[in-house]
């Protein structure tokens, strides 16, 4: 297992149920904005989006897989700068790679990018993201079998890393607040970094 940002495995061996299959507690990663992580063993990668979207990257024949939470669309001069889509992308892509994935049996399913942001900004990040990553992946002729982009619902995400399998649930109201704050906050702290490319205009 390999992630950019360090992880914390829980040491208990509680069952987390994902429809039919089981797997200890510890292999249940929650992912942030700005983290890529990729697995060859049976991992349950987890996330919440809003404006952010989250691209599942599969090889069907490896039976290995990851996950990436990007934040902005385009890319930036820091190469290490995960929350950006074009970094966050090419990332993903190598780690699997270097896990033994071949790129021409890749398959993506890509989640997120909902217009929750609305009241504080002026553009629809949500849709700027959504677009990003459908257009990335076509470009890269990496099929994207299955999406759920859009709207203004945030949702919660499960992707298991050894069988592709991919679920999202609405997310209660109750969260919905502190979601667009955090990422917001995201947002605020990285608008000093504005030597990203590409034509679309974040705010």
């Amino acid at each position: 297992m390999i992630r950019i940002r360090n992880i914390s495995h829980q040491a208990d061996l509680l069952k987390v149920s994902y429809g039919m299959e089981h797997l200890p507690q510890q292999n249940r990663v929650h992912i942030h904005a700005g983290d890529v992580a990729v697995s060859n063993t049976p991992v349950v990668l987890e996330t919440l989006l809003g404006s952010c979207v989250a691209v599942c990257l599969y090889d069907p024949t490896l039976c290995a897989g990851g996950m990436n939470h990007i934040l902005l669309p385009g890319s930036t001069l820091d190469a290490k700068s995960t929350r950006f889509g074009v970094n966050a992308m090419e990332l993903l892509i190598n780690e699997l790679m270097k896990h033994g994935g071949e790129r021409r049996r890749f398959i993506a399913k890509a989640f997120g990018g909902a217009n929750v942001m609305h009241s504080v900004s002026k553009s629809a990040i949500g849709d700027e993201n959504a677009l990003f990553v459908c257009n990335f992946l076509e470009t890269e002729k990496i099929p994207l079998i299955a999406q759920r982009l859009g709207g203004t619902q945030p949702v919660r995400l499960n992707f298991r890393t050894d069988t592709g399998k991919a679920t999202v649930h609405t997310v209660d109201g109750s969260q919905l607040h502190k979601l667009i704050h955090a990422e917001e906050a995201y947002r605020r702290a990285h608008v000093v970094d504005r030597d990203y490319s590409g034509e679309i205009t974040l705010f």
